[in-house]
């Protein structure tokens, strides 16, 4: 009697708790870590890197009431960077969403001339040998290359870009994107890494001096899968 009450109150217990996770709130997303809290009006950690004059970014509020993060350049480029160490075994999906007022449109962006975009959103992870400067792969809205197309940075061989979005189609219109950060990396530059430690964002327009306005949404990380 005693084991079959024993058995009746485990098997309670157990309904309880898979009860619990099914219903509590975020418990399907409890692994995910959000990195950007914009919609909270944080941008806690997020340090400004400026490399020509200053991108203006400011929290503002939509028209349907979400707290996005605005970035406007006029012939700048700065961004915001974010110093956090990402396990890449556990959370290698890179979640955002982002969007722009129309593309930049320069002459030729795989130029160092043309190396400017709406919006980035890029990882860095150590580079390969004791002394190498950081590796980094960076997600842009493209003016013409196509969406899915990939090449090597202009100024660095570093930086690998790729164009999850490109041209004005979407323009006006907010854009998601998964990717996975483990499996990029090692595409573009053949090497397999367990770790990254910043995370970054820049609008910039300084190569072509001419201006671009985005706006850039929460960002996160989570497990692999769907």
């Amino acid at each position: 009697m005693f084991l079959f009450r024993l058995r009746k109150c485990s098997a309670m217990a157990a309904g309880l708790f898979t009860a619990l996770l099914t219903f509590a709130p975020g418990a399907l997303h409890a692994q995910e870590i959000v990195l950007g809290r914009f919609s909270a009006g944080d941008l806690t950690g997020w340090q400004p890197k400026s490399f020509e004059g200053e991108t203006r970014y400011r929290l503002v509020k939509e028209q349907g009431g979400d707290t996005v993060l605005e970035a406007v350049s006029k012939a700048t480029a700065s961004g915001l960077v974010l110093e956090r160490k990402i396990d890449l075994t556990k959370t290698p999906v890179l979640i955002w969403r982002w969007r722009i007022e129309r593309p930049v449109n320069p002459p030729d962006e795989l130029s160092k001339e043309g190396d400017d975009f709406a919006v980035r959103v890029y990882f860095l992870a150590p580079g390969a040998g004791w002394l190498s400067f950081p590796d980094s792969v960076v997600y842009v809205w493209a003016s013409r290359q196509p969406a899915g197309s990939a090449w090597p940075n202009p100024y660095t061989k570093k930086a690998h870009m790729v164009a999850v979005d490109s041209g004005a189609a979407h323009a006006g219109q907010w854009r998601t994107h998964r990717r996975n950060m483990r499996e990029d990396f090692k595409r573009y530059f053949g090497r397999d890494i367990t770790e990254i430690t910043h995370i970054a964002i820049m609008t910039d327009t300084d190569n072509s001096k001419l201006s671009a306005r985005g706006w850039y949404g929460d960002i996160r990380v989570a497990p692999a899968g769907p």
